[in-house]
Order: structure tokens, then C-alpha cells, then sequence
């Protein structure tokens, strides 16, 4: 584990100074973490990163090196700086677990702990849970797109940098990828890597088949050829037929081959009746070459002919996407013994918070097939033996009644008085979670354009509290 906690914006230090000097550092105070908009023409995001918010708060703490650099700023006096010498989180974390499919406006993650420990956590927790679940969504759209297709994560040399490529990959596997070429990533969370040989591994011998046979030679289990280097169709196929027949004699079966160059469509068909023909129908074809979901999905409609796809920079930086654009607002303060709920005002009103100590519920139909989301207070409870009613908590007429209903609250308790209660899945079972919440939602919410907008509601109470702490703060 590393320690991040000098990973934070200097507005969080001066603050927590501030609340020092004040007196209120103490004071309990709550804090939600949220995104307004999901990934470009998503309807909903996939959580990734819990369990490196989970390292980051058990390793929280000042080191001397850390002290001793705050106080070369000439910005806090010595108590305080020996405050920060002896601090670690005590609080409550709850969180929604990995892989769970989350929509705009509610909370991922509800902090509860003093305040100078819940702003401090701010920045990181932000870093990692905006990164992570950016690119889980991401290998999302594109597993889709593929269509059961494998997607294998091939963009550590594109990422931003080394976390990027290593906790990217790691995201990219939470939204469906099935391997990645980044060992490290691989040697970390135990999940499979992939890879085979490049450009350069051709060129580096006399002719092409030579190259093909000295690859066959030293991986003969597991032969996967890129043949695109001179021409595909003319010597890159035939001579990996060639390699594939010779393996075949010694009794290996070769893997198949890669295409990174060209028209896909039409090189993957030709090369598939090629294959065929010449006795290898088991042989995979592999494509690369900057695919993303929107153009898998038009070489699927095109009938191509590919098995497995390679997708690097547009997966691993989210292109179309670059950033997910969560927030951590304060929702609730203790003031005197008692928790006050706060909001945030603004004349955009995607940026007007909801308030209170709250939770959130999901609702499912008797097909187990989520309906909608119901932000609540945290002490309200439904009794699923009656029918729900619900509203839109902009346009209030639009309602709905759901009989015959199941509810599953969404936040878990990650870390109670400071404490870890929380165990974290292995990277492969939060995948197949993923993939089991993917599949409680309509297609219709996943389309990769023009998505159906999935309900994501107020309780009455909560709706009424909102509005109003917002009729009180417009009269003052």
C-alpha cells in the first residue's frame, strides 16, 4: 500500500486549518460522493475503485517528511501541523460495492466522520473513484458493442501515465474485458494477460515465414500471428497457413491470427474463408487498430468476421469522454448535538444538491429487472407489501405505481468508527457482477446512443426537505 495522503489540493489543508482554528474540527459532518452526467450517451455508469479508496483510507496518515514539507509552506502553526502528526480516519465510510451499476445524481460513496477527516479525503477519493469508474464504463459500451465477443485491454502505452495503464486495465477488466496486455496489472489482481508479437518482430528477420516459424518455434501452444505487415491477403495469410500446417505435423493447433491495419470487414472475411479452407475453422482472428465501441459495433453490422477484439487508447483514456465529472458535496452538519442537513444552491439546477443523512434503494419488478432508484433519508424504510408510488422529482406529475416489487439498498457499510468491515472480492467475481447488474437492465437503457433515461427518483420526505431548505435560503 502507498501512502496518498499528501495527494489532496492544498484548499483541504487550509480549510481543515481553518476548521481547526475555528474549533469545528471535530464537528461530525457528512459528505456524498456523485457524478451529474454519466460517460457520453450512457445512461449509467459502472462503480469501480472501492478497493483502492479502501487502501488509500487504512494507509492514511502524516509521515515526518509529509510534516516537516507543510510546514516549509509557512501556513499552519505548530499545534495544528502536531494534530496532523497524530491523524487517521475514524469515521464511516459506506460505499456501493464495485461493479454496480449507478446513475446519475445519487450517492456512490456517503461519508460520515469529523470534519477536518472528511474533507481531507476529498481529493483522492474523487481521483480514484472518477478514474476507475470512467474507464469501467467505458469497457462497458464496448463489451456490449462486441456483441460476445472477447475485448482484451491492449492501452497501457497510450494511458496518462503509469496509475492510469495499471488501475485503467484494472477497470477495463471490472467492465467486461476479458484479459489485458498490461503485465504489471495482471501480476497485481491476479487476471489474464494477453499478447503476441508486433510489427517489428517480422521486420527484425530475413522474409515474413521466417519470422512466422521462429514465433511458431517458441510458442507452438499458443501461435497467434500478425500477418499485416507486408501485405495481408498475398503473404501474411498464406504464410501463416504455411506456419499453421507445420504446427499442426508436430501436433499443435495454432491460436489464430491478428489484423491491425486496413479494411477489417473485409480483411477478416476473406481471411475466415481462407482459414477454413484450408482445414483451421478453430482459428481466431483478432483485430487492433483504433477500435471503439462505435466502430466494433458497425464491423459487427458489416458481418465481420472477427473472434476477439484489441481496443487501447480509446478505452484506456475513455476518448470520447476524458473525465467523469463526480463531486463530493457536503449533505448534513452536526450543529449543537444534532444533524443538520445542508444543500448546495445554484441558478443551474443540476447543481442543487439533495440534502440530508440519505441512502439509496433500488427497485426491481417480479422479473428482477430494475425499475428505478429512490434516494431516501437514511431513517426511512418501505413496506414492500404495499405499492410504491413514485414521482420525478422535477417534473412531479410524472408518477408511477409499482406493485409486486422487490428493493435492495445500495450503499454497504465499508468502514464503521474507522474500522474496515468490508472484504474485497477478487477482481474476476467483481467482473461477473458487473455483468449480473448489466443484465438487470432493459436493453433500452443500454443502447449506445440515445439511451432511455433510467429513473432515478426522490422519496416524498426527502423531496419536501429539499424544498424546503430551498424556500428558506431564497427568503434570506
Amino acid at each position: 500500500m502507498r501512502n496518498l495522503t499528501m495527494m489532496t489540493d492544498l484548499y483541504q489543508l487550509t480549510m481543515m486549518y481553518g476548521y481547526y482554528k475555528t474549533n469545528t474540527h471535530k464537528r461530525q459532518a457528512v459528505f456524498d460522493l456523485f457524478f451529474r452526467k454519466p460517460n457520453n450517451n450512457s445512461s449509467y455508469a459502472i462503480a469501480a475503485g472501492l478497493e483502492q479508496v479502501i487502501d488509500y483510507i487504512e494507509n492514511l496518515h502524516f509521515d515526518k517528511e509529509d510534516i516537516d514539507y507543510l510546514n516549509s509552506l509557512n501556513l499552519f502553526n505548530d499545534e495544528f501541523l502536531d494534530m496532523l502528526r497524530e491523524l487517521h480516519f475514524t469515521g464511516d465510510i459506506y460505499a456501493v460495492p464495485e461493479g454496480t451499476v449507478v446513475f446519475p445524481n445519487e450517492p456512490m460513496v456517503r461519508v460520515k466522520a469529523p470534519l477536518m477527516e472528511a474533507q481531507l479525503i476529498e481529493t483522492a477519493l474523487l481521483n480514484i473513484i472518477n478514474h476507475q469508474t470512467l474507464i469501467a464504463t467505458k469497457a462497458s459500451r464496448v463489451v456490449m458493442a462486441a456483441q460476445g465477443g472477447s475485448v482484451l485491454e491492449f492501452g497501457l502505452r497510450r494511458a496518462q501515465g503509469p496509475d492510469a495503464g495499471i488501475f485503467g486495465a484494472r477497470a477495463a477488466i471490472i467492465g467486461g474485458c476479458s484479459a489485458t496486455s498490461n503485465v504489471l496489472t495482471g501480476q497485481m489482481f491476479g487476471i489474464p494477460v494477453k499478447g503476441t508479437h508486433s510489427h517489428s518482430w517480422v521486420m527484425s528477420f530475413p522474409d515474413e515465414l521466417t519470422a512466422f516459424r521462429a514465433y511458431a518455434d517458441a510458442f507452438p501452444d499458443s501461435c497467434l500471428l500478425l500477418v499485416d505487415t507486408y501485405n495481408t491477403l498475398k503473404s501474411g495469410l498464406p504464410n501463416a497457413i504455411t506456419v499453421f500446417k507445420e504446427l499442426r505435423e508436430k501436433g499443435y493447433e495454432p491460436m489464430g491470427i491478428r489484423l491491425d491495419s486496413g479494411d477489417l470487414a473485409y480483411l477478416s472475411k476473406k481471411a475466415r474463408i481462407m482459414l477454413d479452407e484450408a482445414g483451421f475453422p478453430n482459428a481466431k482472428i483478432v483485430a487492433s487498430n483504433d477500435l471503439d465501441e462505435e466502430l466494433i459495433w458497425d464491423l459487427k453490422a458489416q458481418g465481420a468476421k472477427i473472434d476477439i477484439f484489441g481496443v487501447g487508447t480509446s478505452l484506456i483514456t475513455s476518448r470520447d469522454c476524458p473525465a467523469l465529472g463526480g463531486v463530493y458535496k457536503m449533505s448534513a452538519e452536526e450543529i449543537n448535538g444534532v444533524m443538520v442537513p445542508k444543500i448546495k444552491i445554484s441558478e443551474n439546477p443540476d447543481k442543487i444538491t439533495n440534502p440530508g443523512y440519505k441512502k439509496v434503494v433500488r427497485i426491481y419488478n417480479g422479473g428482477h429487472k430494475a425499475v428505478a432508484d429512490l434516494i431516501m433519508l437514511d431513517e426511512e424504510e418501505i413496506d414492500t407489501s404495499k405499492p410504491l408510488t413514485i414521482f420525478d422529482p422535477v417534473d412531479t406529475w410524472k408518477r408511477m405505481t409499482i406493485r409486486h416489487y422487490s428493493i435492495k439498498e445500495l450503499l454497504v457499510p465499508i468502514f464503521v468508527k474507522g474500522k474496515r468491515v468490508y472484504k474485497t472480492p477478487a477482481l474476476m467475481d467483481i467482473q461477473a457482477y458487473a455483468k449480473s447488474e448489466l443484465d438487470t437492465l432493459w436493453d433500452e437503457y443500454k443502447r449506445l446512443k440515445n439511451p432511455h433515461v433510467y429513473k432515478v427518483d426522490l422519496s416524498q420526505k426527502l423531496y419536501d426537505l429539499k424544498q424546503k431548505l430551498l424556500k428558506e435560503y431564497s427568503q434570506s
